[in-house]
This record gives C-alpha cells, sequence and structure tokens, in this order.
C-alpha cells in the first residue's frame, strides 16, 4: 500500500514538471492531507521546546524556520520540470502589486496566530483553539469558495457542517478536563474570535497574487511556490513589528526580552526552527493542490487541523488519560463527523 502511494506521487511529480505542477484531483487530494497533517502537528515542538520556554522567545526560530523553508521549496520542487516557470523566472516578471498581496496574507495570517496563542493562553486550548480555528476554517471556506467558485456547494456546506460538529465535539471533551478549573476569560475569547476572523482571510490574499493556471502562467502574477515565499517574506518581516510588542505585553506573564531569547538552549532553537519548517510544509503542499482542488476545497481540506492537533493530545501527551465517564463517547462523534466531513469535502469536486 505505502509502495503504491509513494510510486503514484513519484511517477505524477516527475511526469508533469520547470515548476512542479499537479495535474490530477486524487494526487491534490494526497497533498491535501499532507498538508493538514502538517498544520496539525507543528505546535508539538513548542511541547518538545519546554513549556519554560515562553512562546513568545520560541516564535523567533518557528518565523525563520517558516521562512527557510519556503526559499528551499522554490529553489528546488518550485524550480524543476518543463512546465510552466521556476521561482526565478517567476521572481523576475512578478509585479509590486501582486508580490504585496501575498506579503499581506503573511502579515494577517501572523498577527492571528499571535492573536490565537495569546486567547489560548488567556481562556485556554478548550475555549479559544475551536472558536479561532473553527471560525477561521469555516469562514475560510466561505471566503475562498466566493473569491473563486470551484467545487459542489451542497457538499462543501454538508461537508463544513460535520467538520464544525466534529469541532464542537472535541470542545466539549475539553471543556471536561477543565471541570472546576478557574473560569473561563472573556479577554481570551474576543482574542480568539479576532484572530479566527484574520486567519480566515490570510488564504484568499495568497491566491489573489497566484497565477490561476499552473501550467501557463499569466504576466505579472505569481507561481504557488513563489507565492508561499512572499507570504512567508511578509510573516516573517511582520514578526519584527508584532512580536516585540507581546514580549513587551504579553497577556500572561512577565515580559521578556531578546536577552532570554539569546539564553535559549540550541536545542531550543532547532526545534523552533523545525516547528516553522513543518508549519511551512504545509502551506507547500496545500497550494501545490489548489489548482486541481481549487481554492475552497484546498483551504477546507488543508485547515481540518484542529482534529489532527486533538489525535496528538490523545494518542501522544495523553492529554485524556484521566478524563471524566462519557468523554470517549465525545472522542468516537468527533472522528466519525470528521471522517464524514473529509468525504463529504473530497467529493465537493
Amino acid at each position: 500500500m505505502s509502495y503504491s502511494l509513494s510510486f503514484l506521487i513519484f511517477y505524477s511529480i516527475n511526469n508533469i514538471s520547470t515548476m512542479i505542477v499537479i495535474q490530477n484531483y486524487p494526487l491534490a487530494v494526497i497533498f491535501c492531507i499532507l498538508a493538514m497533517i502538517c498544520w496539525g502537528s507543528w505546535q508539538n515542538t513548542r511541547n518538545w521546546a519546554g513549556l519554560a520556554w515562553r512562546f513568545e522567545l520560541y516564535y523567533w526560530d518557528c518565523a525563520l524556520g517558516i521562512l527557510l523553508l519556503s526559499f528551499l521549496a522554490a529553489i528546488t520542487i518550485g524550480s524543476m520540470g518543463d512546465t510552466g516557470q521556476t521561482f526565478w523566472e517567476s521572481l523576475a516578471q512578478a509585479t509590486p502589486t501582486y508580490i504585496a498581496y501575498a506579503m499581506l496574507g503573511g502579515v494577517i495570517w501572523n498577527l492571528g496566530n499571535l492573536l490565537l496563542v495569546a486567547g489560548i493562553s488567556l481562556a485556554g486550548m478548550a475555549t479559544a483553539f475551536p472558536i479561532g480555528g473553527g471560525l477561521a476554517w469555516l469562514l475560510g471556506i466561505l471566503v475562498n469558495y466566493i473569491g473563486k467558485p470551484e467545487g459542489n456547494p451542497y457538499y462543501l456546506l454538508a461537508g463544513g457542517t460535520a467538520i464544525a460538529l466534529a469541532i464542537y465535539l472535541c470542545t466539549l471533551a475539553y471543556q471536561r478536563l477543565q471541570q472546576g478549573k478557574a473560569e473561563v476569560s472573556y479577554k481570551g475569547v474576543i482574542l480568539a474570535f479576532i484572530a479566527g476572523v484574520l486567519i480566515a482571510f490570510f488564504y484568499r490574499f495568497v491566491a489573489i497574487s497566484l497565477i490561476s493556471d499552473y501550467a501557463n502562467p499569466e504576466i505579472g502574477k505569481l507561481t504557488p511556490l513563489t507565492g508561499v515565499f512572499f507570504f512567508c517574506v511578509g510573516a516573517y518581516l511582520s514578526t519584527w513589528v508584532l512580536n516585540p510588542i507581546f514580549m513587551k505585553k504579553p497577556v500572561k506573564g512577565e515580559s521578556v526580552s531578546m536577552r532570554d531569547y539569546l539564553k535559549g538552549t540550541p536545542k531550543q532553537h532547532l526545534i523552533g526552527i523545525l516547528g516553522g519548517m513543518i508549519w511551512c510544509c504545509g502551506m507547500v503542499f496545500s497550494f501545490m493542490a489548489a489548482d486541481q482542488a481549487g481554492f475552497a476545497i484546498s483551504y477546507g481540506l488543508s485547515n481540518s487541523a484542529p482534529i489532527v492537533a486533538a489525535l496528538w493530545g490523545i494518542f501522544v501527551w495523553k492529554e485524556f488519560a484521566n478524563a471524566p465517564a462519557g468523554t470517549s463517547k465525545l472522542l468516537a462523534g468527533m472522528f466519525g463527523f470528521y471522517f464524514i466531513g473529509l468525504v463529504l469535502l473530497i467529493l465537493a469536486k
């Protein structure tokens, strides 16, 4: 099975690609699922770095990892084969307007991501992550479908509803773990809501900057991996503006400085860079798939990451080992709706 899947990916890539272009929907779905795994897994590096290592400090390395992987992807898989443009050719003919759109997407995502983390710090994972992540997911599908209507809207709606129910059951399961703990911070809820709205729009801005036909690029627009690179440039540069604010006035805990960052161990810095690279792999997979899947479906499948994150929490971090009775039923329902939602999204095209 694994050999057949590897052969399919190898054969499809090596027979399509100057820029690598996915030319069939089944492979696009596989890439969306890979993106979903990456986006649901990168935050584990935060735990591996140690909870004593503040997120504001971890974020410097994470942002660097995102930028490094985007450049590496652009000069390798974004510059191979005989279809479309290489990264360097796309860079040479790109107009400032479309570069600005991609970079703006990076700034919006970065601010949303920082606010979501702040919301989680105040309101807890059980409340803030489903609000921010769930809103970003549902609103993002709508925004991207309106921007470029592709796929069966009824299947998209049904799949979106199913995964929304999965996220809701995930929320209830996490809330059971918080029974008897401090009350939820409304400030955290508000931050998570704002974060969800911001994150819902970042994908669309990058999509605007991209060529409409990956095999036949329009003049002035960006190839997908060129767009991802400029997205990451925007995210990285905005980190130098946004993160110092969060360091000086954190929503929780004492302020930290660059002196604290320099005290980090090589392991902590490398883990942060790895986290950023994993996240960026998801971005690369998602936009490589968007030509065949459509932006709404690609975004919807890729951003089903909250459930992947829950899987890590259940099976690796053992977060539900001592959960109250009945929690397992909520988790089973979550997986059921999640599977139904994924199938419906795939069938939407």
